[in-house]
């Protein structure tokens, strides 16, 4: 494996990671995270069912950007929920300056270049 793929695979699998845990632990101990949504989100609908359709993307999220398929889309997405994560909670930066961090580790994704189209079909862990 050519170390473009490793550091790709490695961002990849950290990034998926970062967005995995909370949909998971959100399950077990939801009011940790109802106080990360900015009051404008809500009251539309129940507060828990924000909670888990929010899981939901962030799991397809970590899902797709594991799969290695067009992984700019997903590395595009996930930078802008995490600025977006760190502009709404500006007054708990002790806690969310670390998603600056992984909106990085996107932003490195989306930057890296695309793979070389082979022919047939093969797997490329290259981003």
């Amino acid at each position: 494996m050519q170390s473009k793929q490793i550091v790709s695979l490695i961002l990849r699998i950290s990034l998926a990671f970062a967005f995995a845990y909370p949909a998971i632990n959100a399950l077990f101990d939801p009011s940790s995270w109802m106080g990360y949504f900015p009051p404008f989100v809500m009251g539309y609908i129940p507060d828990e069912v924000l909670l888990h359709s929010f899981g939901v993307l962030e799991i397809v999220l970590a899902l797709w950007v594991l799969s290695g398929w067009k992984v700019k889309v997903p590395a595009a997405m996930m930078a802008l929920m995490l600025l977006g994560i760190v502009v709404f909670n500006i007054p708990q930066f002790q806690v969310v300056f670390r998603d600056l961090s992984i909106a990085g580790l996107a932003l490195a994704l989306l930057c890296m270049p695309n793979p070389k189209r082979g022919r047939g079909a093969r797997i490329n862990l290259d981003a």
